[in-house]
């Protein structure tokens, strides 16, 4: 994996991630790209974070966008990745959950959205789970989890704004979610592999290891899963 970085010893960013461009925007699984091209896909709460993480991991300022009001994303947006004119995969940015002022409505048509895309879409190599290190995982992220664990994609959980917490706060909170998840992922059913690592955008904490983490997935093409239909029929 190639890295670019400072000279002041900051940790650098992947170049393959350096490339991602705009590709196009969902509102309906059928909208999705019908290619065979792996996806990563990041999916949080509203105000986890998410497009911050993208935006430094890609070394882009505004590849994601930030809603000015959270929770009013309504689309996945996808970006191409590629060096040489080659696109060899995308990123998935899925809508936000979570945020109290959207109509019940809508989130019900983003909470099937998001499910649908997490146990139907074959192109799915791996999720990235945006959680604010100060929160942990919610309730909204277990359910999320519970959509994503049918498909046996692996997860990596980002816990983002490490930064405003002191050095025994990040490893607690680190442990925390560890520990949640090995007791809770036999009830989930969550039979893929779940990782997690402390991040912070303004610090660039983590990079290296998160651009790592999406490389790997990026270069292992997901296989089919035969169940895919029954499973996204019964989290809808």
């Amino acid at each position: 994996m190639t890295h670019t970085g400072k000279s002041t010893g900051q940790p650098d960013t992947s170049v393959l991630l350096q490339s991602a461009r705009f590709c196009t925007t969902a509102a309906a699984f059928a909208q999705l790209p019908t290619d065979a091209l792996p996806e990563v896909a990041f999916v949080g709460r509203s105000n986890a974070g998410k497009s911050s993480a993208i935006n430094v991991l890609c070394g882009q300022r505004r590849l994601a966008f930030a809603s000015k009001t959270p929770g009013r994303t309504q689309h996945i947006n996808l970006f191409d990745l590629g060096l040489g004119g080659e696109v060899i995969g995308r990123l998935a940015d899925l809508p936000g959950y979570g945020f109290a002022a959207v109509p019940m409505e809508t989130k019900q048509r983003w909470q099937r959205f998001i499910a649908q895309y997490l146990t139907l879409r074959m192109q799915l190599a791996g999720l990235v789970l945006i959680a604010d290190s100060r929160l942990g995982l919610t309730e909204l992220d277990w359910t999320l989890l519970s959509y994503a664990a049918p498909a046996a994609r692996p997860v990596h959980v980002l816990l983002t704004k490490a930064d405003k917490l002191t050095q025994a706060q990040r490893a607690a909170s680190a442990r925390k979610v560890r520990d949640d998840l090995q007791q809770r992922a036999a009830g989930l059913r969550l039979l893929a592999p779940v990782s997690v690592q402390l991040f912070s955008s303004t610090q660039r904490l983590g990079l290296v290891e998160a651009s790592r983490t999406i490389e790997e997935w990026l270069q292992t093409p997901p296989d089919g899963t035969d169940d895919a239909d029954d499973a996204a029929e019964a989290q809808i």
